[in-house]
C-alpha cells in the first residue's frame, strides 16, 4: 500500500502547498507595475509644473506687450526670458506667439514636457489675452 499514489486531489493540494519560488514570481510581476505607477505620478507632476511655467511666461509676456509703448517683440522677449530662467529641462522646445493689435494682445506659449514614462509625448499650452493699455483723460473733457 505504500507504493500507491495519492489521489489526484491530494497531489493538487501538494502542488498548491509548495510555495517555493512564489516570491520571485510575485516580484517579477509586481515591481514593474509599481514602477509604472510611480513614474506616471512623477510624469503628471512634471506636466503640471511645465504648465505653470508656460502660464507664467504667457502672463508676463502679456504684461510686457500690452504696455502703452510695448510691442509684440517685447512680449516675445519676456516670454523667452521666463522660459529660459525657470524652464530648465522640464519645459523644452518652447514656441511663443504674440499678436498685438491696436486694441488687444494675445500670447500663446506651447512646449514639450520631458518624458519620464517611456513612450510619452506630452505638450502644454498656455494662452493669455487682454486689452492694450492706454492713457485717457478722465472727466469727459477735451
Amino acid at each position: 500500500m505504500s507504493g500507491r499514489r495519492p489521489p489526484p486531489r491530494g497531489r493538487l493540494r501538494a502542488v498548491w502547498a509548495d510555495q517555493r519560488g512564489a516570491v520571485s514570481v510575485q516580484l517579477v510581476v509586481l515591481v514593474p507595475v509599481v514602477m509604472l505607477i510611480l513614474l506616471t505620478i512623477v510624469q503628471f507632476a512634471l506636466v503640471q509644473h511645465a504648465h505653470h511655467i508656460a502660464q507664467s511666461a504667457a502672463s508676463r509676456a502679456l504684461a510686457a506687450a500690452r504696455a502703452q509703448n510695448g510691442t509684440a517683440a517685447d512680449g516675445d522677449a519676456r516670454a523667452r526670458a521666463v522660459v529660459a530662467a525657470v524652464g530648465g529641462d522640464v519645459f523644452t522646445h518652447p514656441k511663443v506667439t504674440v499678436t498685438r493689435t491696436a486694441e488687444a494682445v494675445r500670447v500663446e506659449v506651447v512646449g514639450d514636457v520631458i518624458a519620464v514614462v517611456p513612450g510619452a509625448s506630452l505638450r502644454v499650452r498656455a494662452v493669455a489675452a487682454g486689452p492694450v493699455d492706454r492713457w485717457t483723460r478722465g472727466g469727459g473733457g477735451p
